[in-house]
């Protein structure tokens, strides 16, 4: 409210909240007394049409402006271009509309085209999602990787889901692990396409290609989105070579409300700063390495924390995990993991240096975690992103395994 300077908030009844400001409250009654017809405002697509608030994950949210035709450009070249949407289809998001992902993939994306969209209003857990999608039989399925994770879990007990109406799978809001795609498409038989976006471009902008896909990388650049990884000068960098993520396209925001110094900041010459790190192979395939702020160095050497969590999820008694930078006591930083583990496992100091050895045999041995804790769940946005500051800030006071 303060961020927008709104006058006066509308509520549903059961979300109205105690503000100092105007409270209105709309009813299904009141709904019922209005016409259902409406003259539409005289708008062009360059005018301002809506707010998207960014998720907060790396500090206070902000608001994201955006005009009519951004959403055209995403309908079009990723639903379209990418997924190959049409009327027949029948979309089920688990992720909710006050997210850009799933604002596009459960409204945005089957009003385009006439398409059909399930609405979940509950909590999505698992056990809840899966149940939906067996009955509901969508053909695209959209969710987040932790999602993913336990739905794997909740599908290893007796109860069997048939998901056989899927065509594509769909993953953002964090990196998929390759482990989580290999065994998602051996138990399903259907691919999970991972992509990137962010709310100030609005949706995906660089994602995999169905029957091309590479587990671990975020594929390729979505049709109308240009990328390029650059150091911290700006220079464009060769091949292999990690460094900062840079996107430019039609659907990215003229800038953040009320916030011109960000703007200037992250938003230069059309060009987006992502805040994330990629490298790009031969073949143009894009490899996540990170957010710039949660790169850490062990041993004088970089290490990408996606790198180390991804050999973590390998392992059968893992079910996620996040890595982090550790302050030590003495003053150095070093790399922690904290790990969530499936059903029937149990958090040892046995566990620890199996885990610990796991990672040396699959990356470079420097880059295994020195500390490992186990947690019940990880800290997630509403949105499903990973909350690593609050990790961070367990790293300084909670206890440490072995």
């Amino acid at each position: 409210m303060n961020e927008s300077q709104a006058s006066a908030v509308v509520v549903a009844p059961s979300f109205q909240p105690a503000l100092a400001k105007p409270t209105i409250v709309i009813s299904d009654e009141w709904f019922l007394a209005q016409s259902p017809e409406l003259e539409a405002e005289p708008t062009t697509k360059d005018d301002a049409a809506f707010w998207l608030w960014t998720s907060g994950s790396t500090g206070m949210p902000k608001a994201a402006v955006h005009r009519h035709r951004d959403w055209l450009c995403c309908c079009a070249n990723y639903a379209y271009g990418v997924l190959g949407i049409g009327a027949g289809d029948v979309t089920f998001s688990s992720s909710k509309l006050f997210h850009a992902y799933g604002l596009g993939n459960g409204l945005m994306f089957p009003f385009y085209v006439g398409a059909t969209t399930i609405l979940y209003p509950g909590r999505p857990q698992a056990a809840a999602i899966l149940a939906t999608a067996r009955e509901a039989r969508p053909t695209l399925f959209f969710s987040v990787p932790t999602l993913y994770a336990a739905m794997l879990q909740e599908t290893d007990g007796p109860l069997s889901y048939d998901l056989g109406s899927i065509r594509l799978a769909v993953s953002a809001a964090e990196p998929l692990p390759a482990e989580i795609f290999r065994r998602w498409k051996a138990r399903f038989g259907v691919e999970i396409l991972d992509g990137i976006g962010s709310t100030e471009m609005l949706h995906i902008y660089l994602s995999t290609r169905s029957g091309s896909v590479r587990p671990g990388s975020t594929g390729q650049a979505v049709p109308g989105y240009q990328i390029r990884i650059v150091d911290h000068a700006g220079q464009e960098l060769p091949q292999g070579t990690v460094g900062d993520l840079l996107v430019r396209g039609a659907s990215l925001t003229p800038g953040y409300w009320n916030r011109p110094d960000l703007t200037a900041q992250r938003i230069e010459d059309g060009w987006f700063h992502s805040g994330d790190k990629y490298s790009v192979d031969e073949d143009g395939y894009y490899w996540y390495a990170g957010r710039t702020d949660d790169m850490l160095r062990v041993s004088g050497q970089w290490v990408s924390p996606i790198e180390v969590e991804s050999a973590l999820a390998e392992h059968d008694a893992v079910l996620e995990a996040a890595v982090v930078a550790y302050k030590a006591p003495g003053g150095l930083y070093t790399s922690k993991a904290f790990v969530v583990l499936k059903n029937g496992s149990t958090g040892t100091a046995d566990l620890v240096q199996e885990l610990q050895a796991f990672v040396k045999q699959r990356i470079t041995p420097y880059k295994y975690p020195r500390h490992i804790e186990f947690l019940a769940e990880l800290p997630k946005s509403a949105a499903g992103k990973l909350l690593r500051y609050k990790l961070r800030e367990w790293g300084e006071t909670a206890s440490v395994a072995p």
